[in-house]
Protein backbone atom coordinates (compact mmCIF):
# COMPACT_ATOMS: atom_id res chain seq x y z
CA UNK A 1 0.00 0.00 0.00
CA UNK A 2 1.47 3.38 -0.96
CA UNK A 3 2.22 5.92 1.73
CA UNK A 4 -0.12 8.82 2.26
CA UNK A 5 0.90 12.41 1.53
CA UNK A 6 1.00 13.05 5.31
CA UNK A 7 3.29 10.04 5.88
CA UNK A 8 5.62 11.17 3.10
CA UNK A 9 5.74 14.67 4.62
CA UNK A 10 6.46 13.23 8.08
CA UNK A 11 9.34 11.13 6.69
CA UNK A 12 10.67 14.15 4.78
CA UNK A 13 10.55 16.34 7.91
CA UNK A 14 12.32 13.67 10.00
CA UNK A 15 15.07 13.41 7.37
CA UNK A 16 15.46 17.20 7.25
CA UNK A 17 15.59 17.44 11.07
CA UNK A 18 18.20 14.67 11.16
CA UNK A 19 20.31 16.44 8.54
CA UNK A 20 20.00 19.77 10.39
CA UNK A 21 21.08 18.19 13.68
CA UNK A 22 24.01 16.48 11.97
CA UNK A 23 25.06 19.76 10.35
CA UNK A 24 24.97 21.67 13.65
CA UNK A 25 27.06 18.97 15.33
CA UNK A 26 29.61 18.99 12.51
CA UNK A 27 29.75 22.79 12.45
CA UNK A 28 30.35 22.84 16.21
CA UNK A 29 33.05 20.15 16.07
CA UNK A 30 34.93 21.24 12.94
CA UNK A 31 33.71 24.74 12.21
CA UNK A 32 31.47 25.76 9.35
CA UNK A 33 34.18 26.13 6.71
CA UNK A 34 36.02 22.91 7.61
CA UNK A 35 32.81 20.86 7.43
CA UNK A 36 31.96 19.32 4.09
CA UNK A 37 28.64 18.13 2.73
CA UNK A 38 30.14 14.61 2.86
CA UNK A 39 30.76 15.06 6.60
CA UNK A 40 27.16 16.11 7.19
CA UNK A 41 25.69 13.33 5.03
CA UNK A 42 27.85 10.74 6.78
CA UNK A 43 26.86 12.02 10.24
CA UNK A 44 23.17 12.05 9.25
CA UNK A 45 23.41 8.59 7.69
CA UNK A 46 22.03 9.79 4.35
CA UNK A 47 23.36 10.02 0.83
CA UNK A 48 24.82 13.25 -0.43
CA UNK A 49 22.15 13.22 -3.14
CA UNK A 50 19.36 13.15 -0.56
CA UNK A 51 20.93 16.05 1.28
CA UNK A 52 21.07 18.06 -1.95
CA UNK A 53 17.46 17.08 -2.63
CA UNK A 54 16.47 19.04 0.51
CA UNK A 55 19.11 21.80 0.64
CA UNK A 56 21.08 23.85 -1.88
CA UNK A 57 24.49 23.19 -0.44
CA UNK A 58 26.07 23.97 2.89
CA UNK A 59 25.04 27.61 3.06
CA UNK A 60 21.47 26.71 2.13
CA UNK A 61 21.48 24.26 5.00
CA UNK A 62 22.85 26.90 7.39
CA UNK A 63 20.23 29.38 6.19
CA UNK A 64 17.43 26.89 6.86
CA UNK A 65 18.79 26.08 10.34
CA UNK A 66 18.90 29.78 11.24
CA UNK A 67 15.45 30.44 9.75
CA UNK A 68 14.02 27.60 11.84
CA UNK A 69 15.60 29.06 14.98
CA UNK A 70 14.22 32.52 14.22
CA UNK A 71 10.80 30.91 13.79
CA UNK A 72 11.18 29.21 17.20
CA UNK A 73 12.07 32.51 18.88
CA UNK A 74 9.14 34.25 17.22
CA UNK A 75 6.86 31.36 18.23
CA UNK A 76 7.79 31.69 21.90
CA UNK A 77 7.20 35.43 21.84
CA UNK A 78 3.91 35.14 19.93
CA UNK A 79 2.66 32.59 22.45
CA UNK A 80 3.65 34.98 25.23
CA UNK A 81 1.94 37.96 23.59
CA UNK A 82 -1.25 35.94 23.18
CA UNK A 83 -1.57 35.95 26.98
CA UNK A 84 -3.27 38.79 28.83
CA UNK A 85 -1.11 39.50 31.85
CA UNK A 86 2.55 40.60 31.72
CA UNK A 87 3.34 38.04 34.43
CA UNK A 88 1.93 35.22 32.31
CA UNK A 89 3.82 36.56 29.31
CA UNK A 90 7.13 36.40 31.18
CA UNK A 91 6.29 32.92 32.45
CA UNK A 92 5.69 31.83 28.86
CA UNK A 93 9.02 33.28 27.74
CA UNK A 94 10.87 31.51 30.57
CA UNK A 95 9.10 28.20 29.90
CA UNK A 96 9.56 28.44 26.15
CA UNK A 97 13.23 29.41 26.24
CA UNK A 98 14.27 26.90 28.88
CA UNK A 99 12.12 24.14 27.39
CA UNK A 100 13.93 24.58 24.09
CA UNK A 101 17.32 24.21 25.77
CA UNK A 102 16.31 21.15 27.76
CA UNK A 103 15.35 19.50 24.46
CA UNK A 104 18.19 20.94 22.33
CA UNK A 105 21.30 21.80 24.38
CA UNK A 106 23.69 21.29 21.44
CA UNK A 107 21.54 23.48 19.22
CA UNK A 108 21.72 26.32 21.74
CA UNK A 109 25.52 26.05 21.86
CA UNK A 110 25.58 26.13 18.06
CA UNK A 111 23.48 29.30 17.88
CA UNK A 112 25.47 30.99 20.63
CA UNK A 113 28.67 30.12 18.77
CA UNK A 114 27.21 31.50 15.55
CA UNK A 115 26.05 34.74 17.21
CA UNK A 116 29.49 35.40 18.65
CA UNK A 117 31.47 34.53 15.53
CA UNK A 118 33.88 37.15 14.19
CA UNK A 119 32.31 39.65 11.81
CA UNK A 120 35.14 39.21 9.30
CA UNK A 121 33.62 35.91 8.18
CA UNK A 122 31.08 37.15 5.62
CA UNK A 123 29.03 33.93 5.43
CA UNK A 124 28.70 33.34 9.16
CA UNK A 125 28.32 37.03 9.92
CA UNK A 126 25.27 37.20 7.65
CA UNK A 127 23.46 34.52 9.67
CA UNK A 128 24.72 35.84 12.96
CA UNK A 129 23.19 39.20 12.10
CA UNK A 130 19.87 37.51 11.27
CA UNK A 131 19.77 35.94 14.73
CA UNK A 132 20.94 39.07 16.49
CA UNK A 133 18.39 41.25 14.68
CA UNK A 134 15.57 38.94 15.73
CA UNK A 135 16.85 38.90 19.31
CA UNK A 136 16.91 42.72 19.28
CA UNK A 137 13.35 42.85 17.96
CA UNK A 138 12.19 40.48 20.68
CA UNK A 139 14.02 42.53 23.31
CA UNK A 140 11.98 45.58 22.30
CA UNK A 141 8.76 43.60 22.61
CA UNK A 142 9.93 42.37 25.99
CA UNK A 143 10.48 45.97 27.11
CA UNK A 144 6.78 46.49 26.48
CA UNK A 145 5.98 43.71 28.93
CA UNK A 146 7.99 45.43 31.64
CA UNK A 147 6.36 48.74 30.77
CA UNK A 148 2.93 47.17 31.34
CA UNK A 149 4.26 45.93 34.69
CA UNK A 150 5.03 49.59 35.43
CA UNK A 151 8.71 48.94 36.01
CA UNK A 152 10.63 52.20 36.39
CA UNK A 153 13.41 51.46 33.88
CA UNK A 154 11.89 48.96 31.43
CA UNK A 155 14.96 48.73 29.20
CA UNK A 156 17.31 47.99 32.07
CA UNK A 157 14.90 45.44 33.54
CA UNK A 158 14.49 43.79 30.15
CA UNK A 159 18.27 43.61 29.70
CA UNK A 160 18.63 42.12 33.16
CA UNK A 161 15.89 39.57 32.43
CA UNK A 162 17.49 38.63 29.08
CA UNK A 163 20.92 38.36 30.69
CA UNK A 164 19.62 36.11 33.43
CA UNK A 165 17.67 33.98 30.97
CA UNK A 166 20.60 33.57 28.57
CA UNK A 167 22.94 32.80 31.45
CA UNK A 168 20.62 30.04 32.60
CA UNK A 169 20.30 28.79 29.01
CA UNK A 170 24.08 28.64 28.61
CA UNK A 171 24.64 26.80 31.88
CA UNK A 172 21.79 24.44 31.14
CA UNK A 173 23.36 23.60 27.78
CA UNK A 174 26.72 22.83 29.41
CA UNK A 175 25.99 21.13 32.74
CA UNK A 176 23.97 17.92 32.62
CA UNK A 177 22.85 18.14 36.26
CA UNK A 178 21.93 21.82 36.20
CA UNK A 179 19.10 22.50 38.69
CA UNK A 180 16.77 23.94 36.06
CA UNK A 181 13.58 23.67 38.13
CA UNK A 182 15.05 25.53 41.10
CA UNK A 183 16.62 28.23 38.93
CA UNK A 184 13.39 28.61 36.94
CA UNK A 185 11.48 29.16 40.20
CA UNK A 186 14.03 31.79 41.24
CA UNK A 187 13.63 33.62 37.92
CA UNK A 188 9.87 33.57 38.35
CA UNK A 189 10.22 35.06 41.83
CA UNK A 190 12.68 37.69 40.62
CA UNK A 191 10.89 38.83 37.48
CA UNK A 192 7.24 37.84 37.59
Amino acid sequence: MPRSREENERIRQLAMDNIGTAAMECFLERGYHATSIDDIARRAGVSKGLLYNYYQGKEGLLAEIVRARVDEIVGVMEAAYALDSPRDQLLQIIEGALGYIVQNPKAYRFFLHLQTHPEEDAVLSKYSQMLNQEMSRQYELQCGIFERMQVVDQKLRSLYFSSALHGVMLLLSIYPDYPVAAVKEQMIRDFC
